[in-house]
């Protein structure tokens, strides 16, 4: 399935896409004034990437001067569409796992079941592991080791529908389309399918290989599945892609309730149509890659994670399940509250693709008589965080650029950011002296994972009390957080440092302590993460160096606060302002 058409570039007189003249082109070449800053920093990864772009570049993708890495897979289908009409099936069909590693509910997986089934032929899974890629996208030590063990339990369900999951290392990322079509001539397969990913290197890989596949003789389909409504699909009266969620959220809900087909749910596959331990034998004895150097756990963490996070869909769904009987009834009120199990902790499994986000909703609007918008407040509540998540995506497909390391708002890019190693790396450690952030950040340190609510909080800190540019948290999150996901945690971090796609201007700074108060009342959480506060009685806990408690905690060890909030906090203020101010 091609993706669906969009109307995304900026009309001129006549009709068609502006294009650039050649003037514009050079100009839009030139890299962003802070380029080198933000390489030395560890921003953007030079290995892979260009230098930062300019702030004029990203408007040039926002007003349809550059074409979206989704117009070009659009136009790559559309330019070969008479080629892929004309390929008929042959000896197997061959479907591409990616971040989609479950066979329930997954659209593309179940289209080359149906068809490997009409043409009574084998099908094929594959797996392609790229260190690369890896390292490129900052996944996980954590999600790496996640992702390996659902393999392993994917590849023995798989096996008893007798259906062989052939599993390979690719050294070298450009090199993925090429052998996709090599593998596919070598089993005499016409046919391969694939979910779409809808981060940019993703969408550029997946135009090269339409146009690669159908000159071989191959189509290639996709579908949209990491969406519940495809990117596009959802869009203001005058037909613009919304940029704040609310108002994008009741149009979501008002397109389900109208199309409730983005809701029905897809059947695993079932046995093997064509007899593939007869032809393809070998493919079954293939093994599951080793984690690559870089990506590796120790047998502690191994173990630690494994206890937390169980691999594979079925836990996912058994997760699913239980959220929804006993604990999604308190989630409105209890939510926002840190201490204590409050939320579904589904995440790492939305992140790698063990669980639909389909899946989610649809199993939620039934528990829910029904109803995606009325009825019990927390599981309305709760679909609509679930549905944050598709927000993000398609505001990643309309304004490219944000997986480019920019941000939403591009003026940000120029605010005077302190880029400091020795305060980063005591924010990562946790001990800044705010019991709530360093509470927070040893626990993501060990568990791999954090609360939304401290997300937000110790975002805000990182890029509002110390200054610090917050691409440098968002890569911080990426290669820590087994729920690593692009889309999400850019999203997360555009809130907490006021640069993305939230209508709250900039004057919205997180007090850490008005957050601990309110959201860790009793202290709970601050203690079970912060042992040197263990013995800190009463509403000391969030505040002990003012509070009557600092000789405590300076006998343990705890340090003092690294900054004056209410300073810190002007001093972002006028930075912020002035940017907003050069930005214009």
């Amino acid at each position: 399935m091609a993706p669906q058409k969009r109307k995304t570039a900026a009309p001129s007189s006549n009709g068609t896409a502006q294009q650039p003249s050649k003037r514009e082109k050079l100009d839009l070449s030139r890299p962003h004034p802070n380029a080198q800053q933000a390489e030395d920093f560890g921003i953007v990864l030079r290995e892979f990437y260009p230098p930062e772009m300019s702030n004029e570049r990203c408007q040039a993708y926002n007003d349809g001067r550059l074409e979206r890495p989704i117009e070009t897979l659009q136009r790559a289908y559309e330019e070969t569409a008479d080629q892929r009409r004309a390929i008929r099936a042959n000896n197997a069909v061959v479907y591409w796992f990616k971040s989609d590693l479950r066979l329930y509910d997954n659209r593309a997986l179940r289209l080359a079941y149906e068809t490997a089934k009409e043409h009574n032929i084998p099908l094929i899974a594959l797996y392609i592991l790229s260190p690369q890629d890896l390292t490129a996208h900052l996944l996980s030590p954590a999600r790496v080791d996640l992702i390996l063990r659902t393999l392993h339990q994917l590849k023995r369900d798989l096996s008893e529908l007798d259906i062989p999951l052939y599993l390979e290392t690719q050294e070298i990322r450009k090199n993925i389309p090429q052998r996709i079509v090599d593998l596919c001539q070598q089993w005499g397969a016409n046919h391969l399918y694939a979910n779409l990913e809808y981060e940019v290197d993703e969408l550029r890989r997946e135009a090269k290989l339409v146009r690669l596949c159908a000159k071989n003789g191959i189509k290639f389909d996709t579908a949209h599945d990491a969406c519940v409504v495809p990117p596009g699909q959802v869009t203001s009266q005058q037909g613009k892609q919304y940029a704040v969620y609310s108002p994008w959220y009741r149009t979501w809900l008002a397109y389900l309730n109208e199309n409730p087909d983005c809701l029905e749910l897809s059947e695993e596959p079932g046995s093997n149509p064509g007899d593939a331990r007869k032809y393809f034998k070998e493919l079954f004895d293939s093994e599951v890659p080793a984690a690559p150097e870089n990506k590796q756990l120790s047998e502690e963490e191994k173990q630690h994670l494994g206890q937390l996070y169980p691999a594979g869909e079925h836990e996912a769904l058994r997760r699913l399940e239980a959220f929804l009987e006993e604990k999604v009834r308190d989630y409105a009120e209890a939510r926002n509250m840190v201490s204590g199990q409050t939320t579904s902790i589904l995440s790492p499994y939305f992140a790698s693709g063990l669980l639909s986000a389909r899946t989610a909703i649809e199993h939620a609007r039934r528990a829910n008589k029904g109803s995606l918008q009325h009825g019990d407040p927390g599981l309305v509540h709760w679909i609509g965080e679930v549905a944050w998540r598709e927000f993000y995506r398609h505001v990643l497909v309309h304004w490219p650029s944000i997986c480019m390391n920019k941000c939403f708002k591009p003026e940000f890019t120029n605010l005077e950011w302190e880029y400091d190693e020795d305060r980063f790396t005591t924010w990562c450690e946790g001990k800044t002296g705010f019991p709530i952030v360093d509470a927070a950040m040893r626990q993501v340190k060990q568990d791999k994972w954090m609360h939304n609510r401290t997300r937000m909080i110790v975002a805000s800190f990182l890029s509002k009390d110390l200054l610090i540019d917050w691409r440098r948290g968002e890569r911080y999150f990426m290669e820590t957080l087994i729920d690593g996901d692009f889309a999400s945690n850019h999203g997360g971090w555009g809130f907490g440092s006021s640069t993305g796609v939230d209508p709250q201007p900039y004057f919205r700074i997180f007090n850490p302590l008005r957050q601990s108060e309110r959201f860790d009342p009793d202290g709970e959480y601050i203690r079970k993460w912060v042992p040197e506060l263990r013995d800190i009685k009463e509403a000391a806990i969030h505040e002990p160096y003012a509070r009557g408690a600092g000789a405590n905690a300076e006998k343990n060890g705890y340090p003092r606060p690294m900054v004056d909030h209410s300073k810190s906090r002007d001093l972002a203020l006028h930075r912020y302002k002035r940017a907003c101010k050069n930005g214009r």
